[in-house]
């Protein structure tokens, strides 16, 4: 069987895209499977005509990778891919309209509102966040991974700085209500009987979980299993398992949470191609259910052929 690993790309997140279709290339050749790496650009269709793969793993982050525009020309090109299809890659990388979803079935999700610049004063639109809601807030920019264009805001001076840096990205912008609580994640594998990994905690070393933390060794602890009760992380698993068949996903994918101190689940975000690198949370959950990063690889590729659990 011949695997195409697709990473690299185009996106603000090719550094870490680059990192996790190495390691996905390593753990194939540890299997003894012929992988062909190709870094996604303008001539990736050519390159895929002639390689002629039996199954694509799809490696790569941010837009491009993840929004459902690879997937799509996989489709045309007829060759099975890793995670999930167009519409749920579409729906979940635009953090919006997951939350639009969220809401209309009833799934916890912090309040938000959303912001579009067209001509206005910066200053403007913080006071349109200062009235919707208190102090402190996340400021969002809604198509991007990796906390890229992400900011929590305290102090109302604040507000223009992060809002400008979330309008670097899209022309949209996601205020939400910031929660309290314990950051967790939860790791989603399967097609049709998805099951969910062990629940991770996530202890970012500067108390925010940004870039820096997620992909620099030594900036954040993942703890196994989350300090918080156990109705709380089975309402996590649960929620998380609707999200995930909410948004129609396959394959695998990572849904973000915070376990309030309120003693609530709030889901934050769905990451429809995890990060696969040595310090990304994925690869931990999996580990922690007794699957190594090879054979994660192996059972991902496996469930991109059809072939059920």
């Amino acid at each position: 069987m011949r695997v195409a690993v697709l990473f690299g790309g185009r996106s603000a997140e090719r550094e870490i895209s680059l990192k996790s279709g190495e390691a996905v290339y390593q753990a194939l050749r540890e299997k003894d499977r012929e992988a062909v790496k190709i870094d996604v650009g303008p001539d990736v269709a050519e390159r895929l005509r002639a390689v002629r793969p039996d199954v694509a793993f799809i490696a790569l982050h941010g837009k491009g990778g993840e929004d459902g525009s690879i997937q799509g020309l996989l489709e045309v090109l007829g060759i099975p891919y890793t995670g999930p299809g167009i519409l749920a890659s579409a729906l979940a990388m635009d953090k919006i309209a997951t939350k639009r979803m969220l809401t209309a079935a009833g799934l916890p999700t912090p309040p938000f509102i959303t912001l579009e610049q067209n001509g206005a004063a910066l200053e403007s639109l913080a006071a349109q966040v200062l009235q919707a809601m208190p102090l402190p807030v996340v400021i969002k920019a809604p198509t991007q991974g990796s906390s890229i264009g992400m900011s929590i805001v305290k102090r109302e001076e604040g507000l223009v700085p992060a809002l400008s840096e979330a309008f670097r990205y899209d022309p949209v912008v996601l205020v939400e209500r910031f929660i309290p609580g314990v950051e967790v994640t939860a790791a989603v594998l399967g097609n049709k009987r998805p099951v969910v990994l062990p629940l991770i905690e996530i202890v970012a070393a500067k108390g925010v979980y940004d870039y820096e933390a997620k992909y620099t060794p030594g900036m954040s602890d993942h703890i196994i299993p989350p300090r918080i009760d156990a109705r709380l992380q089975e309402e996590i698993g649960a929620a998380a398992l609707a999200t995930y068949k909410l948004l129609g996903c396959r394959g695998f994918s990572r849904i973000d949470f915070i376990a309030g101190v309120d003693g609530k689940p709030y889901i934050l975000e769905v990451n429809t191609i995890p990060g696969l690198t040595a310090v990304s949370l994925f690869p931990d959950a999996a580990r922690a259910a007794g699957i190594s990063f090879a054979d994660l690889i192996e059972k991902l590729i496996a469930l991109a052929l059809g072939q059920e659990e």
